[in-house]
């Protein structure tokens, strides 16, 4: 069996990660059947801190190709991506193709599969936050509706899916971060250094990203997001991502509140990013990716956004919409800071941590 494996942007590499070493696991295992995967980066994301260096600390194999798409509107860059997709399916001629969450590069390689005729797997279907204005609600509406077997991390995924009537090749299966977490949290315990070099004592700083659209492009929403960082005082650790990095250098002029407890750090390798979680006190973030995360170790979380599609993470306490208002976010600090959460990881997210024990 060959499998045309696409990715492009950080979250996707370390989905991957988990599945390409079950894959290579399997063919130790068995002679028969083999399963070849030919792995195709697309270059959404494209410099060393978004993109090599997960390569390198995850132990993936170097893409068989590289698109090197790059920047751009999501019209253009998933167009581009949908023509260069299409003439590598042609070549290489898979029995799959698969797709991980719900990106451009997602979107593009579903679009290309169904154009020529070739089945499409879907890793992390059947999510849903309701919110149409975010484009990836978009693209991960439209996998699902492409692929033939969809891999569900939680059972309200496979019931999302249900309500829009797909039922056939639907599968159950756990959370694939939920792997990476298991496995590579204990190599950043012994490798990551990223304490030590920014003097941080466990539990004693606040850790936090901004990528979304949502919260970028909007500048009011940024303005509101940084004033209450301001407010809550606490040492705030902020990977910043290039586009917020852009945003923020605009708003410096007009921004009246003192950063100074918000330390602004180039963005960085997810060992030092498993590291910083595990020994945050909070995240407060707008990615879905970490906001698992979190909740895989144990750590609150502020979701930077009205909505997710991990309501479990919310239903259990863990974590809480803080939206992009001022006064929301700091409700929403006040209101972890003072109460416990009530549980920790359940099954629902977590079966697919058997394939780390294998």
């Amino acid at each position: 069996m060959k499998i045309v494996t696409i990715v492009g942007a950080m979250p996707q590499f370390i989905k991957a990660a988990s599945v390409s070493r079950a894959i290579r696991d399997h063919n130790d295992r068995e002679k028969n059947p083999r399963i070849t995967e030919v792995l195709v980066h697309t270059g959404q994301h494209y410099d060393h801190g978004m993109s090599q260096i997960f390569f390198d600390e995850l132990d993936i194999s170097e893409p068989d190709l590289n698109l090197v798409m790059g920047s751009g509107s999501h019209g253009w860059q998933t167009g581009q991506m949908l023509v260069r997709i299409e003439e590598v399916l042609l070549e290489e001629k898979p029995d799959y193709v698969l797709v991980y969450g719900d990106t451009n590069s997602t979107l593009a390689g579903a679009l290309a599969a169904v154009k020529v005729n070739l089945p499409v797997a879907h890793v992390e279907a059947g999510l849903r936050s309701f919110n149409r204005e975010m484009p990836e609600e978009h693209n991960r509406v439209i996998a699902d509706h492409c692929s033939d077997l969809l891999f569900c991390p939680t059972q309200t995924a496979v019931d999302n899916l249900a309500r829009e009537g797909i039922i056939n090749g639907v599968h159950l299966v756990g959370d694939t971060m939920y792997d990476a977490a298991l496995q590579f949290a204990a190599r950043a315990r012994k490798r990551s250094t990223i304490l030590n070099d920014l003097e941080l004592e466990p539990k004693a700083y606040l850790l936090t990203t901004i990528h979304r659209p949502y919260n970028t492009d909007i500048t009011e929403n940024l303005q509101n997001i940084l004033s209450a960082f301001a407010e809550i005082g606490e040492v705030i650790v902020f990977p910043v991502h290039p586009r917020t990095q852009k945003k923020i250098v605009e708003l410096e002029d007009r921004f009246q509140h003192d950063l100074t407890n918000i330390k602004m750090i180039e963005p960085v390798g997810y060992l030092d990013m498993l590291a910083l979680e595990e020994n945050a006190r909070l995240i407060l973030t707008d990615s879905g990716g970490m906001q698992k995360e979190a909740y895989f170790f144990g750590v609150p979380c502020i979701t930077l956004r009205p909505e997710t599609e991990w309501i479990e993470t919310v239903e259990s306490g863990w974590n809480v919409l803080g939206g992009s208002e001022t006064e929301s976010i700091l409700a929403a600090y006040d209101q972890l800071r003072n109460s416990s959460p009530r549980s920790r990881v359940p099954r629902c997210m977590a079966t697919a941590g058997r394939a780390s024990k294998s």
